[in-house]
């Protein structure tokens, strides 16, 4: 059985592994301070273009989530997701673990939009009740749809206006700036966010976020969380090596690239067959309505999630692809599918 679960069923890329072993037994300084993690930390600045920028590598994406959150409020901050944001629906409660209540608001795509913010502000005006202080997005969404140069801009922009911080994150950044039709570059992201991090577990690496924060303000002492949240590595070069290899000849964009095509072939020739999608989205996460037999059928030779009922004889699953899927895979999912629907009505009927 080969799995469209997520896209870090693979362990990591050869180039990483490989640089992880020719310096397994040079001696390097602890806690991120080694050459590695200080030269993927320069890198990430170029990348960006701001020597200003301050970099951390952090295990984990919830992790990086829970750290920089927690740490850019005030004990009586609240922070604005997207109903479907990760932090609202698979972090475990994470931030608000830690006192800071999630306020969520319903979305068509998965972006939030000036307008939708709006009343939430308008809802939460005195001190009795909590304070909006951030709003959380991430690109790619959970449903795969990517943010636009403008869009971005314009929340942001807005943002600034109502004195709210905009952190960004970016567990599959890769995927929403290599996908069709992208307009954003991490030098964009940088300058229209306070502050955001950049996914590696998730394109090609074994673990690791970078994250990178341009408000000033939020610079001060965040060595002191990230250690207090107990994802301060003493090996800070596992990191470190990982980012270096993936940032160097642009392996990460070509990785991200390279599971984008891959879903965006199925989704293309599943739509040839009929097929219809619960939402359009350019990424490496697609969904597409099938039939509960057509499903159940497919789930005996891959592996993937239901995602959401569409009606009483079909649901939207949703497919994602890696930095690794082969093209066979690729195809014989498609081949499975065009055999299970050949005795089925061409078009599946998808409520708006």
């Amino acid at each position: 059985m080969y799995s469209f679960k997520n896209d870090y069923c693979e362990g990591a890329h050869p180039s990483i592994l490989t640089a992880l072993t020719k310096q397994n037994m040079t001696q390097e300084e602890g806690y991120g301070m080694d050459r590695h993690s200080l030269n993927a930390a320069q890198m990430i600045k170029e990348l960006v273009g701001y020597e200003a920028a301050f970099v951390h590598l952090i295990p984990g994406g919830t992790q990086t989530n829970l750290i920089a959150i927690s740490g850019f409020l005030r004990p009586h901050h609240a922070c604005i997701t997207a109903k479907t944001g990760h932090i609202a629906t698979h972090e475990t409660g994470a931030i608000e673990a830690t006192g800071h209540k999630l306020l969520t608001v319903n979305t068509i795509d998965g972006k939030l939009t000036p307008d939708l913010i709006a009343p939430v502000l308008v809802e939460h005006h005195f001190e009795h009740m909590v304070k909006p202080g951030m709003v959380y997005i991430s690109n790619p969404t959970e449903l795969g749809t990517v943010y636009s140069k403008a869009e971005l801009t314009a929340l942001y922009e807005y943002c600034r206006r109502k004195k709210l911080l905009l952190y960004a994150d970016g567990a599959r950044l890769g995927a929403a700036l290599t996908a069709q039709g992208a307009d954003l570059t991490l030098k964009d992201i940088y300058e229209l966010t306070d502050a955001f991090f950049i996914g590696a577990t998730k394109t090609g690496a074994l673990l690791g976020e970078a994250l990178v924060l341009k408000n000033a303000d939020l610079k001060e002492e965040f060595r002191y969380l990230i250690k207090q949240r107990g994802a301060l590595l003493a090996k800070g070069r596992i990191l470190g090596i990982q980012f270096e290899t993936l940032f160097r000849d642009g392996l990460y964009f070509e990785l991200a690239r390279h599971a984008n095509e891959a879903a965006q072939t199925m989704a293309q020739e599943l739509g040839k067959c009929g097929c219809r999608f619960l939402i359009d989205s350019p990424t490496n996460q697609i969904f597409p309505v099938m039939d509960n037999g057509v499903i159940k059928a497919m789930s005996q030779r891959f592996g993937f999630y239901t995602w959401a009922k569409v009606n009483d004889t079909h649901c939207a699953i949703r497919l994602i692809t890696s930095w690794a899927t082969p093209a066979g895979e690729v195809q014989d999912f498609i081949n499975l599918y065009r055999e299970q629907i050949r005795s089925m009505p061409p078009f599946v009927d998808v409520p708006a």
